[in-house]
């Protein structure tokens, strides 16, 4: 008796286990549904909740997204299947770098192939990063839960940000690129206005549209009712002008007259002291002066001075002053070949 008792324990145990595995079998499969015991089982849509909040930059919360977890089944309650486990947060920290490491939040959404930009995004516990409403979309047509790109079943998801924060910062650079760009568009603008240009032709442009500038500047300052006027006003003073350098220039003539008469006996005279100073070589170069020489004439300064033609004039070269003064005696002078 006490044998035939234990083994039926035995088989009651057994045949437990064995609908116990049975059970978990249909309930985990959607497709078998329609053989539970219990009559066709409805599958429950999953509801999303917050379970673990973690504070970012901004208002943006990084959150798991849990859906409602189903009862254990009898052969999990049993211990015969493993229970389902939920990640913690260093596991999410680390997913969360493999993610960021492959650039998956770069890349398009592979269910859309659209970008992230902007809205949120979903982390799945393979390190796979969706849209949030493409990866519930997806789940509802296709009735059951397994990553588009692995195909890994019973995942965990948590809402990112990273998508959205890499979108601001190309936003920010691309800002700051264009106004770096407006910057030195309007410091090339400053330059060219006050700058004229190296060209020729574009200097005379350069230079033209100044005066017109000056001259439209000049006509607002005197108003409409005075061109007329201001126009006459300059008429006159550039006849008066004319005018005095006119008599300047007859003035100039006469002296220009008196001198050259009075220079036919200052001539005579420079000529006899050079005559009677009796210098036989150039002050400049120390070389002989010699009439007959062609290549190297000689000049006679004003002052009584000799010197050979190209001495004389590449002393005046090289003068620093504004009019030239004879090299030994340092006053002005003119000059008459011999």
């Amino acid at each position: 008796m006490e044998k035939g008792h234990g083994a039926e324990v035995g088989g009651v145990k057994l045949a437990l286990a064995a609908a116990a595995l049975q059970d978990h079998i249909i309930r985990s499969n959607p497709n078998l549904q329609g053989l539970c015991f219990h009559g066709p089982h409805r599958v429950q849509r999953p509801k999303f909740r917050r379970t673990h909040t973690e504070h970012t930059q901004g208002d943006e919360r990084e959150h798991v997204l849990d859906p409602t977890p189903p009862p254990l089944t009898l052969a999990q309650r049993l211990g015969l299947v493993a229970a389902p486990r939920r990640l913690t947060a260093a596991e999410w920290t680390d997913i969360n770098s493999r993610s960021l490491q492959e650039g998956d939040s770069v890349h398009p959404c592979v269910i859309c192939k659209e970008k992230f930009c902007l809205q949120p995004q979903v982390l799945l516990s393979c390190s796979h990063v969706f849209h949030k409403t493409c990866l519930r979309a997806f789940e509802r047509f296709s009735g059951r839960k397994c990553c588009p790109m692995c195909r890994r079943e019973q995942y965990e998801t948590r809402e990112i940000h990273d998508g959205a924060r890499l979108y601001r910062e190309k936003c920010a650079l691309r800002i700051q690129a264009c106004w770096r760009g407006y910057i030195a568009r309007k410091w090339y603008e400053n330059v060219r206005k006050q700058r004229p240009p190296n060209d020729t032709r574009l200097r005379r442009q350069f230079l033209e549209a100044k005066v017109h500038e000056l001259t439209e500047k000049l006509l607002r300052a005197f108003g409409p009712a005075d061109v007329d006027g201001f126009l006459r006003d300059i008429d006159r003073n550039l006849a008066e002008s004319r005018e005095v350098f006119r008599r300047l220039d007859a003035r100039l003539a006469s002296v220009c007259e008196n001198v050259c008469e009075m220079d036919a006996g200052a001539w005579l005279q420079a000529q006899e002291k050079a005559v009677q100073r009796d210098v036989q070589d150039c002050p400049i170069c120390l070389t002989p002066l010699r009439v007959s020489h062609a290549n190297r004439p000689l000049l006679l300064l004003s002052c009584s001075h000799l010197f050979h033609t190209p001495c004389l004039q590449t002393f005046e070269h090289f003068c620093l002053d504004g009019e030239p003064k004879c090299p030994l005696c340092r006053c002005p002078y003119t000059t008459k070949p011999v």
